[in-house]
């Protein structure tokens, strides 16, 4: 669009689209790895067998209640993502800082790690562009604390990947952050099959079946020629996020095998097992290591038989997306 959006104005409408979210989740499933994942963005072993395949088909008996999708809820099952503040000036580093309230609303404090980290923080505007996989610190009392820029306007959606202590699973819980301004959506990017990032070149193999287990491979190269040597992050040689298009339900899955397990190569390939619960676009979002320094490629891919997002007029090019700090990643 040419006239930028005044931000309070999108964020009523963003009110009207995230209420009936919870609903649109119950109609189409659980967003996670397999049909056996809970709400949480993945279940404990990611919900696949020892050969990364799913053993459930993803579908529901009538009787069976349907999982919200990950990150559409502040709160489930009892605990509850509550920023310090949900505004931050655009362009400007903030010390950002929440907590998980449990269920006897004090903040919870003993977390089973996740691929390394105790909790995982995932911040996207609210139209999938400005990605960032944030690690924060653990500031004492069941705080967390975090350097944070969003870079422009608009509303952002924050999630964390947990498992507390004593819990019966791991959880994705999601809340919005306001980044005051004037604000004007990017459009999504269309659907390729090739990604660029500082040099790299990352192949996207595989198609997005709704409520199925899809495979995906994804093909990192360098100035024409195979990246056989990524390095491990975070106990695997790729992370992959995926949001669904509108209402940002989250999916979070890792790769078939992983470092030092005797069968797993460390690259080109990484192999992905993942489900999507239902037609639309996704955005994802591939972390890899190489030379020292965490990357991250990004895709937009339809699933099912969803149209491809129209790009913007000649004369209105699409906002690029802004990745992560200087380094890639925060830590």
């Amino acid at each position: 669009m040419n006239t930028a959006t005044k931000l309070g104005a999108f964020t009523l409408g963003l009110a009207a689209v995230f209420g009936g979210a919870v609903g649109v989740g119950n109609l189409t499933g659980p967003v996670g790895s397999t049909a056996e994942a809970s709400s949480g963005g993945h279940g404990g072993d990611h919900g696949t067998t020892k050969n990364g395949k799913s053993g459930k088909s993803g579908k529901h008996g009538a009787d069976t209640p349907t999982p919200v999708p990950g990150g559409l809820q502040v709160s489930q099952d009892g605990y509850t993502l509550t920023p310090a503040t949900t505004t931050v000036r655009p362009g400007e580093k903030t010390d950002f800082r929440f907590t998980v309230t449990g269920r006897d609303g004090k903040p919870v404090t003993d977390y089973q790690p996740l691929h390394g980290k105790k909790l995982h923080l995932i911040v996207a505007r609210r139209d999938l562009s400005g990605f960032q996989h944030l690690h924060p610190v653990e500031a004492g009392g069941g705080v967390w604390s975090i350097p944070l820029t969003l870079p422009t306007a608009g509303t952002y959606r924050f999630f964390t990947d947990i498992k507390p202590a004593g819990a019966a699973q791991q959880l994705t819980l999601g809340t919005d952050v306001v980044a005051p301004g004037n604000y004007e959506p990017a459009a999504l990017p269309k659907a390729e099959q090739v990604a660029k990032v500082d040099g790299y070149e990352v192949k996207l193999n595989g198609i997005l079946t709704p409520g199925r287990t899809s495979k995906l491979t994804l093909s990192v190269s360098k100035d024409g020629e195979p990246v056989t040597d990524l390095q491990p992050y975070l106990e695997a040689y790729g992370h992959l996020v995926a949001l669904r298009d509108r209402d940002l339900a989250y999916l979070h899955v890792h790769p078939d095998g992983e470092p030092g397990d005797g069968k797993t190569s460390p690259g080109p390939d990484i192999t992905f097992y993942a489900e999507v619960p239902s037609t639309g676009a996704y955005r994802l979002y591939l972390d890899f290591q190489h030379a020292g320094k965490v990357r991250t490629a990004e895709f937009t891919a339809l699933a099912g038989d969803a149209q491809a997002p129209q790009a913007p007029a000649e004369d209105e090019p699409a906002e690029q997306p802004v990745g992560h700090d200087a380094d890639g990643h925060t830590h």
